[in-house]
């Protein structure tokens, strides 16, 4: 239990900590990094890590962090998982080596802690000796880059990246003024559950924006011409579900800019669940549509694909799903013809790289022209990237590439980025789950399955992440726990071979020996030629733990029936 001394440590003698050469305020609530610039973030995370940093080298557990940062109310895990996450972006720390998830008991602050009462007069000495201004604290050389910048470079170095230059993996900082954005309180009923569920949802939503690097939230009392965009919304309860709708509009011109309804399953008796569901239903797609009005670059005036190219990627969207060869050609080649026409439009060029990485995950690509079509995504993207860097659907695009080839480091990188922009982004939070995955970090992998569970945004793949959490319970050897989700999932989506492979390894490993070769005969109606050798994904790249443990689980698989060869 950290004791209220514990707690003063360090805060008893000075107001700041100093440590990776930035500075933590508490008398100013604020963590600054070079030349004094205040990194933002939200009050709780700052909380959060002024009892990790006040208490560096000590496990301080999940239940002292929640109650320090959210004092007396109840809160799920789900969120001090965001604020964590908040703080490894911030810090630079996509190795997880600063914040350390020690398993069953809590987080470790690992980094080296002052306070500045025994190193004012050195650092003064320092400043004079080196030329510097007294005050202007000399920062370490991996300090130099900015913090999400650092990010993107320490991974890069770790894997020693070449081919594409590294500056389009970088994530760029936002030059210009941030857009202003006023919520709302959203209306409601007068009974207590609605107004209480309502106002969570509001305050929530809000600080979510403010987490955004390109939204800057006013209150709604300020003046008009002070706001670009106001949000405002409604919430009803029926016997069954939260009825959201919501809608955005600019204050200059009363337009209309963006509109929405949601509805909330709200029969299982979990009210944090269900606020935390209509936030992430909210924000999510309020988050894409205002990256979309500002970083598209298309021409459009709403921020969306226009005419023949939006006709082009809406007839191949449809084509994707029929998976005949024939069909996945003339999709591609009517995409190609398209972007011949218009060949800087960003839109068309990520719809192109999205086919073609789809038909690569689909096999519609023979194996002769899986590398050549991997250069050809690579090429689209470095294209899309220089011309719109913080675009969504460029980076959500970039993500999947990534991890598609294996590249798990830089995919997280980009995953970050992506969450940087929108923070309820559960596709993107289901491929950062992949990289952990791959890369051996199951404990980080399985809590971000869960976290894009509770988002479950969009609905329509929440099928992923049930099947990203049960495998990753089946890697840690915990198969009672990996069959609620692997069920979940096939009750989603039933046509997937693999999901029933891996439930079949569930079975196995749980004696049930007759439903484990059901579901191998099942996988093999689906994906008719699985064997051990072709069923799991590809290994380049992946981590020594993560290939330990899926030969475990192959070797389950082919005591089930599944066929070595």
């Amino acid at each position: 239990m950290i004791t209220e001394a514990g707690f003063l440590r360090l805060w008893g003698r000075r107001d700041v900590l100093r440590f990776l050469g930035l500075e933590l305020d508490s008398q100013r609530a604020e963590l600054r990094g070079i030349d004094g610039v205040v990194i933002r973030m939200r009050p709780r995370s700052l909380q959060i890590l002024k009892l990790l940093a006040a208490n560096a080298g000590q496990v301080v557990s999940k239940q002292e962090l929640m109650e320090a940062a959210w004092p007396g109310v109840h809160v799920g895990e789900d969120s001090l998982f965001q604020s964590i996450r908040e703080l490894r972006a911030a810090l630079g720390d996509e190795q997880r080596q600063i914040i350390k998830l020690v398993s069953g008991r809590g987080y470790l602050f690992a980094a080296a802690v002052s306070d500045g009462a025994n190193t004012d007069a050195r650092r003064e000495e320092r400043h004079l000796a080196s030329g510097l201004d007294v005050g202007q604290e000399p920062v370490p050389a991996e300090h130099r880059f900015g913090m999400r910048r650092r990010t993107a470079l320490l991974a890069l170095a770790g894997l020693g990246v070449s081919g594409l230059s590294a500056a389009m993996w970088l994530p760029r900082l936002i030059k210009g003024s941030p857009v202003v954005v006023a919520v709302s309180p959203m209306a409601a009923a007068d009974d207590p559950l609605t107004a209480r569920m309502a106002a969570g949802v509001t305050r929530e939503l809000t600080d979510g924006l403010a987490k955004i690097e390109t939204i800057r939230v006013m209150d709604l009392s300020a003046a008009i011409g002070a706001v670009d965009y106001t949000v405002s919304s409604e919430l009803e309860k029926s016997e069954t579900a939260w009825n959201l709708r919501a809608r955005m509009t600019e204050p200059a011109t009363g337009a209309v800019k963006w509109t929405m309804s949601l509805a909330i399953d709200r029969t299982e008796n979990d009210e944090q669940l269900q606020r935390t569901r209509l936030t992430a239903g909210m924000g999510h797609p309020l988050a894409l549509r205002i990256n979309a009005l500002l970083k598209s670059g298309n021409g459009s005036a709403d921020g969306l694909p226009t005419g023949r190219a939006k006709a082009a990627i809406d007839q191949a969207m449809v084509s994707i799903n029929q998976t005949t060869l024939e069909r996945f050609h003339a999709a591609q080649a009517m995409l190609e013809n398209e972007l011949a026409d218009d060949a800087g439009n960003v839109d068309l060029q990520v719809a192109l790289a999205a086919f073609q990485l789809r038909g690569i995950q689909m096999a519609w690509f023979p194996a002769a022209e899986r590398e050549p079509a991997e250069s050809r995504i690579g090429a689209i993207m470095e294209r899309a990237l220089r011309a719109r860097p913080d675009y969504i659907p460029v980076l959500e695009a970039q993500c999947r590439f990534l991890s598609a080839t294996n590249s798990f480091v830089e995919s997280l990188v980009v995953c970050e980025r992506v969450l940087a922009l929108d923070p309820w982004d559960g596709i993107v939070l289901y491929l950062m789950g992949l990289s952990q995955l791959f890369l051996g970090r199951f404990d980080d992998a399985l809590a971000t399955f869960e976290q894009a569970d509770l988002f479950d945004t969009p609905q329509v793949s929440r099928w992923l992440w049930a099947v990203g959490a049960g495998w990753t319970c089946l890697l840690m050897a915990r198969a009672e726990d990996a069959l609620p989700w692997l069920n979940r999932s096939i009750a989603i989506t039933p046509a997937s071979g693999r999901t029933h492979l891996l439930l079949a390894a569930a079975y196995q490993q749980l004696g049930r020996t007759a439903d484990a070769r059901a579901a191998v005969m099942k996988a093999l109606e689906l994906r008719p030629g699985s064997t051990a050798r072709n069923a799991p994904p590809p290994t380049r790249n992946t981590s020594p733990v993560y290939l330990k443990a899926m030969e475990r689980l192959v070797s389950l698989m082919v005591a089930a029936g599944l066929p070595e060869t």
